[in-house]
């Protein structure tokens, strides 16, 4: 079970969540195209039952990246590929390379599949989806794209969440200084 432990290490939004819905609960209009939500915002802190909920698949929950300010915590790769210890292993020498220190990869609902946050600290949403879009380009380089990234301007903000983790992949804490903190 996912421990409280787990929300600290990311920095999850916590003062609103997402619950998944079995029909389409709002339809938005963004850069042309007909985005339907299955997704709808419960306005109240996530605590131990959601995240339990969740956890024994009774329910699934999702967190924003976008905080109230516009602001982001975390950049992630939502790596959908089947060689989760090969992604792990490029992204962590990327993200080294790049100097960041402070990186956690959990499993997500399908076998294989990993959520990697990158904690980046308060960055505007724009500034964190640059980052999002340069990291995404350098570690195409390496290895076949088989992730998306968030948050992205690619869909409406209210898109840019993400289920809950399940279980805990691998962490990296760094003690040196990083060029983008």
């Amino acid at each position: 079970m996912m421990q409280n432990i787990d929300i600290t290490l990311i920095k999850m939004i916590t003062n609103h969540y997402y619950i998944k819905r079995d029909n389409i609960v709002n339809k938005i209009e963004y850069k042309g195209k007909t985005f339907f939500d299955k997704f709808e915002k419960v306005d109240e802190m996530l605590n131990y039952k959601v995240i339990k909920d969740h956890d024994d698949k009774n329910i699934i929950a999702a967190h924003s990246l976008i905080n109230n300010f516009d602001k982001v915590e975390n950049i992630v790769f939502d790596y959908n590929g089947r060689t989760p210890e090969r992604f792990w292993h490029r992204a962590q020498l990327l993200l080294r390379e790049e100097g960041f220190i402070n990186f956690t990869a959990y499993e997500s609902k399908t076998e294989g599949h990993l959520h990697l946050y990158v904690h980046k600290g308060h960055t505007t949403f724009n500034e964190a989806c640059q980052l999002a879009n340069m990291l995404s380009m350098k570690l195409s380089q390496r290895l076949a794209r088989e992730w998306r990234m968030f948050p992205t301007m690619e869909l409406p903000k209210e898109f840019n969440i993400l289920a809950l983790p399940y279980k805990l992949y691998q962490k990296e804490r760094g003690a040196s200084w990083s060029k983008h903190m």
